[in-house]
This record gives structure tokens, C-alpha cells and sequence, in this order.
């Protein structure tokens, strides 16, 4: 159980310690990865960035996603073929969808990053971090569309996810490191005592911060 998502990201960061000499690059899932990709940055004095990813749910239960939708450098689309076959959802459906939340990833990386482009991945150890997984359809989309950007090495670090999920994501990844995984998964939530929506004005606030700290840690020739 953690107390809330900068516990989570605080022990999450003592167990990442030994990348913090590659200079790696922190990958967070907006809004609730943010808090807890924030202290791995912090701990790791590494940069860190926003990766946005949009769930595609069936219309008639939102939370249950047939797909899911990445933009790093090129759109990524990762299909939950069980779910789109059980609920017989259109190709159309999830092109039509996928095309509305990439204009949503478009609105919050401006709101959040002021419009600034994702940073260069290729040839650095990206560390992709959520406060979760449940079904990881979203991750996988994350995961994915990193991979595109040709980075050196793929770090996958959550608090907690399903045994079976993280097993399924190991061919994405080229490392995972999760605290808690258990086969009978419920919720991600049930393993917090403090899960609370998270607001703009919160995650903006913690990538100024981390921006800040990236200016005051980097050496001279990489400040701007």
C-alpha cells in the first residue's frame, strides 16, 4: 500500500537508482503518472517530459478500452482485439476516435508543456512511468510509440500492475521494474491510501518544477 502517488514514485526511484549515471530521460502518463515519474526525475536528476496517450473506449462504457492512441513523432494505435470483437465496434469507430484524441493530446501538450515538442529519445534510456496498469492497453500504446523514436533502452517503471499484464508487456520493454503485481488485481486505486484526480494546474506545476531543477543539475553545456 502507498500512501499516495510521490510515495509510490519515492520508492519507485530507490529502486532506479543505478540508471541515473546513463542520464536518462523520464517518460511520465499525465495526469496521475505525473506526480510519481516527478520524484524519479528528482531522485535520478534526470529531465522529464510528458508522454500523451488516450484511452478509446466502447461508447456505451468509456472505461472499458478497445484501444488506445499514442503521438510520439507519428501516431501509434494499439487495438484490443477481444474487446473491438465482444463489443463489435467499427474500424471506422476507432479511426474516428483516435483522430479526436490526437487533437486532445495537441490540446494538453500545449497546456501543459506550452507547446514544446516532445525531447529528442534516439540513443537515450527513456523510462516510461504511471501510477498503474489495469488492462495495459494504454502502456502498450506508450510503450510502442517510445520505441519509434529509436532510444537506446525502454524502462517500464509502475507501482503496481496484474502479473498476467506485466508478463504480456516484457516484449515491449526492454526492462520492467514494478514494487507490487498480484494475479487477483482489482483496482489500481485499492493499492493507495490517497488516489485523488489530479487538476492542470498540478501537473503544470510539477513540470516547471522539474524544468527548473533539469536547469540547475545539467551540466553547463546542456543549459539553455
Amino acid at each position: 500500500m502507498f500512501v499516495d502517488r510521490s510515495d509510490a514514485g519515492q520508492k519507485l526511484a530507490a529502486k532506479l537508482t543505478g540508471y541515473r549515471d546513463v542520464r536518462p530521460v523520464v517518460l511520465a502518463l499525465p495526469r496521475g503518472g505525473v506526480p510519481v515519474a516527478y520524484e524519479i526525475a528528482t531522485a535520478l536528476q534526470a529531465p522529464l517530459d510528458l508522454l500523451f496517450v488516450r484511452k478509446i473506449g466502447v461508447p456505451w462504457q468509456p472505461e472499458l478500452a478497445a484501444a488506445a492512441v499514442a503521438d510520439v513523432g507519428g501516431r501509434e494505435i494499439v487495438r484490443n482485439e477481444r474487446v473491438i470483437s465482444l463489443t463489435d465496434l467499427s474500424d471506422d469507430y476507432i479511426e474516428e476516435q483516435a483522430r479526436l484524441e490526437l487533437k486532445e493530446i495537441a490540446r494538453r501538450r500545449d497546456v501543459y508543456c506550452e507547446g514544446r515538442p516532445m525531447m529528442n529519445l534516439a540513443g537515450r534510456t527513456v523510462i516510461v512511468v504511471d501510477d498503474g496498469i489495469a488492462t495495459g492497453s494504454t502502456v502498450r500504446a506508450a510503450l510502442r510509440a517510445v520505441r519509434r523514436a529509436v532510444p537506446a533502452k525502454i524502462v517500464l517503471a509502475v507501482p503496481v500492475a496484474p502479473s498476467e499484464t506485466l508478463a504480456d508487456l516484457e516484449k515491449e520493454a526492454d526492462a520492467i521494474c514494478c514494487l507490487e503485481s498480484s494475479d487477483d488485481f482489482g483496482a489500481i486505486s485499492q493499492f493507495y491510501l490517497s488516489f485523488r484526480q489530479l487538476d492542470d494546474e498540478e501537473i503544470v506545476d510539477l513540470i516547471g518544477r522539474a524544468r527548473s531543477q533539469e536547469s540547475v543539475g545539467a551540466p553547463k553545456s546542456e543549459r539553455k
